[in-house]
């Protein structure tokens, strides 16, 4: 069930990503995710556990503080 902070939660990783000038499918290796998970969390279709935003956040090297601001969660 998507959700619209899951939504803007993934608007905001595609950005950040987009703006590393990363492909989703290198990031989500780098990060040790399947590229059509880590999609799907873009589309705003996954909810996530805290820990997998985490490890997102890390990959793009933004606090998740940052992420969730900016995302207005």
């Amino acid at each position: 069930m998507e959700s619209k902070a899951a939504k803007r939660l993934g608007e905001v990783l595609r950005q950040r990503r987009a703006a590393l000038a990363v492909s989703q499918e290198a990031f989500a290796d780098q990060i040790q995710m399947h590229r059509t998970y880590y999609s799907a969390i873009e589309r705003g279709e996954k909810n996530l556990q805290l820990d997998t935003l985490q490890r997102v956040c890390a990959g793009l090297g933004v606090p998740l503080w940052v992420v969730c601001k900016e995302a207005d969660l």
